[in-house]
């Protein structure tokens, strides 16, 4: 990209701090915001095609219009940075290096909807962006960007960060009001959504890291302008991360649109030297798994389901021929099942049989019925369980048994796992002491 937007200030030495983001032009687009109704903002936020970069993609615009205008309790807005799941880790960036401009898109939105308070929900784990975000809501606050009377509007706004519980599951929506409430973050049956019935039973608009720091932007030029920059209904550029054999790991910003291809050989620098590509993840572990053949398949949403599988959060894994698929499913599965906050059955009890089942074809104990009984396990998780986890052991579970059946297979054939094991401590700190 010519221009970098989202992460134009990743490289830049102490941005995170309020004078040098100021310098970058901080903060124009909360003083022109403040000059507009908050229709006009919300009617630009649709057209800008921003969908949320959390994983689940619904439009920002029709989301922030389910918020009620008027309210007999103050409204909250919450930004879930609970960041956890396995090759996901953008919005830490922006945490660590940018936050003035999450905050300013937080305040921004709060001015649109009428929201007096703002919590901003970090992984627990995360503890220099949760410093740097405290200190750049301490200076905010300093400077009247937040508290009584922002900019003389008699608007006003207070904002938090509350560090998570540390688990997984405090990243579904409801899981984490629960868990800013004080209870353990455990999801909450849908109707009411959070938009009526939210934080401390307040209507409560819920959004993740990135979508709100393209807010600014937004404003600043344009909800068609931000659209004319992505793909139909996938507007703007995004972060994606890139992980796995590849040359370059790291977050990089692209525009929506590009293809996986690109990201990798553009980007990525392309894959270690001596290594194929066997299958790449586009989106979160959650995501089903993808074959190479599917590597010019455009980064969207709607493409990524054309594709096979899902956007989630546009941090792709790739892998080489060296990955035993068993072995990384039965990681899945036990990550999965840990994380379960043990409310519903079908996933309490069905993502440990998955991953018990798997860790017995691993290790040489599978039997030839073991795929057919996790295929059935899988279906009797998925859709019944209060929230997306179940799904989100099951679908990319049987995405695994179907593209790489003949793994399976060939270990229950041969007794256990016929792959080398590259992440055994004896060679990791073997290469270490070469390098």
């Amino acid at each position: 990209m010519e221009e970098l937007f989202l992460s134009r200030n990743f490289h830049v030495e102490k941005a995170y701090t309020l004078p040098v983001y100021e310098q970058g032009g901080g903060y124009a687009a909360l003083k022109k915001a403040v000059t507009m109704g908050g229709d006009e903002i919300i009617e630009e936020v649709k057209k800008s095609n921003l969908r949320g970069r959390g994983g689940a993609g619904f439009p920002a615009g029709v989301k922030w219009s389910f918020i009620p205008r008027e309210s007999d309790v103050p409204k909250y807005l919450t930004i879930n940075a609970d960041e956890g799941e396995p090759g996901t880790f953008k919005d830490r960036y922006v945490l660590e290096l940018d936050p003035h401009r999450l905050i300013e898109g937080c305040i921004i939105t709060a001015w649109a909807l009428g929201i007096r308070y703002v919590y901003i929900y970090i992984r627990g784990e995360l503890k220099l962006g949760i410093d740097r975000v405290n200190a750049a809501i301490k200076e905010c606050y300093d400077k009247g960007y937040l508290g009584k009377n922002i900019l003389g509007k008699g608007f006003d706004v207070d904002m938090y960060v509350h560090p998570s519980g540390g688990a997984y599951i405090c990243g579904e929506e409801t899981g984490m009001i629960e868990g800013l409430e004080g209870k353990p973050g455990q999801p909450r049956l849908k109707p009411p959504f959070p938009a009526v019935v939210g934080v401390f039973g307040a209507p409560t608009l819920v959004n993740n890291v990135e979508t709100i720091q393209a807010i600014p932007f937004i404003v600043e030029r344009g909800g068609d302008w931000w659209a004319g920059m992505g793909i139909e209904k996938n507007g703007g550029p995004k972060l994606y991360g890139l992980s796995g054999h590849i040359k370059k790991p790291g977050v990089y910003e692209a525009p929506s649109g590009i293809t996986v291809r690109e990201l990798l050989e553009i980007y990525g620098g392309g894959m270690l030297d001596g290594s194929e590509l066997k299958a790449f993840i586009p989106g979160g572990s959650s995501c089903r798994v993808l074959l190479p053949d599917a590597l010019d398949a455009q980064m969207g949403f709607e493409t990524m389901r054309d594709a096979g599988s899902s956007m989630g959060t546009g941090c792709i894994t790739y892998m080489d021929q060296s990955v035993c698929m068993v072995r990384l499913t039965a990681r899945l599965a036990h990550f999965y099942h840990h994380e379960s906050c043990g409310q519903c059955t079908p996933c309490r009890e069905g993502s440990g049989w998955v991953a018990k089942v798997l860790d017995g074809i691993e290790e040489g104990r599978g039997r030839s019925e073991d795929i057919d009984l996790l295929h059935d396990t899988c279906d009797n998780i998925e859709g019944n369980t209060i929230c997306a986890l179940g799904d989100s052991i099951s679908i990319p579970v049987r995405s695994y048994l179907e593209l790489f059946r003949h793994e399976f297979e060939e270990h229950i054939r041969r007794g256990g796992c016929y792959f080398p094991k590259w992440w055994s401590r004896d060679r990791v700190v073997g290469e270490l002491k070469t390098a």
